[in-house]
């Protein structure tokens, strides 16, 4: 036996509640690879997952987490042998399938990717899908043409999980960064990743009429969405790039095709869920080299399983600051 969180519905009101429990290695879903599970994290989804479900969850009982690392207990795919660290984002696991709140996993194979040398697993919980995805961003808008040099590199929710990380990545890439955050008391966190301009959130959430206004940033990281990146996209220089990651503040997007057919502004869509292996190993071995583990240490909140479902509903509630590193076996 051993400690997972467990979400459970009752069916009469329809209300979930999660607590921890002890399950045993039979009650897990099928899979090839069983992993001892040493970390997990808490993202946005997590968070739905741990209380109203948010409609990703298919059945109950069910333990979420979308994240986790781990060493290898048992493996019938040859890819992989006992002792072999392991991490996973991504796959729908913790939501369609049981994820890591939880002290063992049971999952397919193709859903894993080596652990890369220089992290270790909970450095790369610190990381898990918030900054995995992040490191997407970095990487999509480096293959559309950023460089340090061409101006200003804008994150918002720079303070939350996807933009701290992606702020600490660019900054030690050389990179200025301006980080829009809506919570004053974030600046100097911010600027301690590497931020070398701080953005009020009502600077920038307002629609406007004018679909073009000057050209200020070369290139956007944008896990907000709705309005604030309608906006974004008439300040972008010529030819400049923004990487959509989130939907915080909605998913409409009230713009014109103006900045697009006028600036040749490009729009790239960042998915980490079903991302293909070769691009996950790239964008792990990315991680592994360029973010800075001090920094990155420096936005963990430590929990244990016990915490999640007070974490899950701050996170819902945009209460959650940095990355929270889940020990599953405190």
């Amino acid at each position: 036996m051993f400690n997972a969180l467990v979400v459970n519905k009752d069916e009469d009101s329809g209300k979930t509640s999660a607590a921890v429990e002890q399950i045993s290695l039979d009650q897990l879903p099928g899979g090839e690879v069983t992993v001892a599970v040493e970390y997990s994290t808490v993202n946005y989804k997590d968070g739905l997952c741990i209380g109203p479900g948010g409609g990703l969850v298919r059945k109950y009982p069910h333990v979420p987490g979308i994240d986790f690392a781990g060493t290898v207990e048992a493996s019938s795919d040859d890819r992989y042998k006992p002792g072999d660290k392991v991490v996973l984002t991504g796959w729908r696991v913790g939501e369609a399938h049981w994820g890591g709140y939880s002290q063992k996993a049971n999952v397919r194979a193709d859903w894993l990717v080596p652990l890369p040398e220089g992290l270790n697993s909970r450095q790369a919980m610190a990381v898990g899908t918030a900054g995995f995805t992040a490191m997407l961003a970095v990487m999509a808008l480096e293959d559309h043409g950023l460089e340090p040099g061409h101006g200003p590199v804008l994150v918002t929710g720079a303070a939350g999980g996807v933009g701290s990380v992606a702020t600490a990545i660019l900054a030690n890439l050389g990179y200025e960064v301006a980080g829009v955050t809506g919570r004053p008391e974030t600046a100097e966190y911010l600027k301690s990743l590497g931020a070398t301009q701080i953005v009020a959130r009502e600077e920038i959430n307002e629609t406007t009429k004018r679909p073009l206004e000057s050209e200020t940033w070369a290139g956007c990281v944008d896990a907000v969405g709705g309005a604030m990146l309608a906006r974004v996209l008439g300040q972008m220089k010529y030819g400049a790039s923004v990487a959509a990651v989130g939907l915080a503040g909605g998913a409409d997007l009230p713009a014109t095709v103006i900045p697009f057919l006028l600036r040749g502004v490009n729009l790239l869509g960042i998915d980490s869920v079903m991302q293909p292996y070769d691009n996950r190993v790239r964008a792990w071995q990315r991680i592994a080299s360029d973010l800075p583990m001090d920094k990155l240490e420096a936005m963990i909140q430590p929990a244990a399983l016990s915490d999640l479902p007070q974490l899950g509903a701050d996170i819902l509630k945009g209460q959650v600051k940095g990355r929270v590193v889940v020990d599953v076996n405190a």
